[in-house]
């Protein structure tokens, strides 16, 4: 599956940039959240998984919001993620300019753990894929991280007032009326592949309030097939509704087809900030 994804280019699909954060992952919350304002990240929000803590930071001139999972103390994850997890518009896109550039140089007080999280080392101690370890699924490799932007659609309700004719009162009487109709939204998305699988973090406007219940927003892809041109596999959000997606590797054009008016269609870029397309 590597070699699929390696082989093939995306003639104009973007890199998300770097988040500048690489070299903090190990390092212990209290004195981490200085460096991350030194950097220009604010803090926006957290949330209390299972077992970490997630919270959300903005750097308005990179325009990206980063996510940091933080377990017994120290930071375990930190990953890129979309624009409305920071409260902000879904098409407020990445500033590229800042792509590949080095992380400042930390304060000398400043002491983490560089092994600490790290994906296991591949053969001959090289990191798989990702030259600062990259991110890890249930002790599966990550191959392929997308950010996608575009439009989301669903079925929504709308309700009003009206006029009616009453025949029997000779009349116009007021009246009220509840009707469905596609509603059309921006939206983001992300999605993780790796061999056999992948994940998809679905925002909260493509959840419908009967679901079969995500893990942290994400949920899990079934039937996933990868070929040299295309992507495709299928989530289930309820026992009704199985969404299919299809990725095409060239364009980087996404589209999630579900029942009635669920959908989804846009434009991914490809996560990391190595000088390569896969």
């Amino acid at each position: 599956m590597t070699a699929l994804f390696m082989g093939s280019a995306f003639p104009t699909i973007a890199h998300a940039q770097s988040t500048g954060l690489e070299d903090m992952v190990g390092a212990r919350a209290g004195q981490a959240e200085m460096e991350l304002q030194r950097r220009g990240y604010v803090n926006i929000r957290g949330e209390q998984g299972d077992d970490r803590v997630y919270t959300y930071w903005w750097n308005a001139d990179r325009r990206q919001c980063v996510s940091i999972a933080t377990m017994e103390g120290r930071y375990n994850s930190i990953q890129p993620t979309t624009s409305p997890d920071c409260r902000k518009p879904a098409n407020l896109r990445p500033d590229l300019g800042h792509g590949g550039q080095a992380a400042p140089r930390p304060r000398p007080d400043y002491d983490p753990d560089l092994a600490y999280g790290r994906a296991p080392a591949g053969p001959g101690g090289g990191q798989d894929r990702y030259s600062s370890g990259g991110p890890v699924v249930d002790g599966r490799n990550v191959e392929l991280g997308l950010v996608c932007f575009g439009d989301g659609s669903k079925t929504g309700f709308a309700s009003g007032t009206t006029w009616n004719w009453n025949r029997d009162r000779d009349r116009y009487e007021s009246g009220t009326y509840t009707e469905t109709r596609k509603e059309v939204f921006d939206a983001s998305l992300m999605v993780q592949t790796w061999a056999g699988g992948g994940r998809i973090r679905l925002p909260k406007s493509l959840i419908p309030p009967i679901n079969s219940r995500g893990n942290q927003g994400w949920w899990d892809l079934y039937d996933v097939t990868v070929s040299p041109d295309t992507v495709r596999a299928s989530y289930r959000l309820n026992g009704l509704n199985k969404p299919r997606l299809v990725i095409d590797r060239r364009s980087g054009r996404i589209t999630v087809t579900g029942m009635s008016d669920y959908g989804f269609r846009g434009t991914c870029d490809l996560i990391g900030h190595e000088p390569r397309r896969f």
